[in-house]
C-alpha cells in the first residue's frame, strides 16, 4: 500500500510550523511504509505530486485549533475538518485540498496538533515540538495514525 504523510503549515508562524517540522524529521528518519511531502503554506501546489504517486492513503498533518491543551494530537474526522477546524493561515481552506485529493485517493486521514501560538516569527512552542517528536516516533515505530484519539 502506498501511503503519504502530507504536511501543511507556515514555518514563519510559530506553532503553525508543526507540519513542516514533522516533514523534516521524517526526511531525516523515515517512517517505514510512508512517503513524506511537505505542502508548506500552499499545499495545493503539491497535490500533483501526491496524485502522481497514486497513494491509497494520505495522512494530512497540520496545526488545528481544537480548544485543547497545546501539543495535543487528535485524529479529526473529515467532516469536522471541513466544518470546524479550518486553519486560515494557508492560501486555501483545507476543505478544498481534501476535495481535490478525494478525486484520486481512497483514504484521507487528518491529524491535528493543537498550537499554542501562531503569531508571525515566533518560535515553535515546547509543547508543539514535543508533539511533533511523539508523532514522528509513533509513525516510525508502528505507522498507525489511527491510534491517536479522535475528536
Amino acid at each position: 500500500m502506498t501511503s503519504i504523510v502530507f504536511t501543511v503549515g507556515n514555518v514563519l508562524r510559530a506553532d503553525d510550523a508543526a507540519g513542516p517540522l514533522l516533514a523534516e524529521r521524517l526526511e531525516a528518519e523515515p517512517a517505514p511504509g510512508w512517503t513524506v511531502i511537505d505542502g508548506g503554506q500552499t499545499p495545493e501546489n503539491h497535490t500533483h505530486t501526491v496524485r502522481a504517486l497514486k497513494p491509497e492513503r494520505v495522512l494530512v498533518v497540520d496545526a488545528a485549533e481544537m480548544g485543547l491543551a497545546p501539543g495535543e494530537i487528535r485524529l479529526i474526522e473529515e467532516e469536522s475538518v471541513v466544518e470546524h477546524f479550518l486553519i486560515t493561515t494557508h492560501a486555501i481552506p483545507l476543505s478544498f485540498l481534501i476535495q481535490s485529493l478525494r478525486e484520486s485517493v481512497s483514504e484521507i486521514l487528518f491529524l491535528g496538533i493543537q498550537p499554542k501560538d501562531t503569531s508571525f516569527y515566533g518560535p515553535v512552542s515546547p509543547a508543539v515540538d514535543d508533539a511533533v517528536t511523539r508523532l514522528h516516533r509513533h509513525l516510525v515505530e508502528n505507522g498507525r495514525p489511527e491510534d491517536f484519539p479522535r475528536i
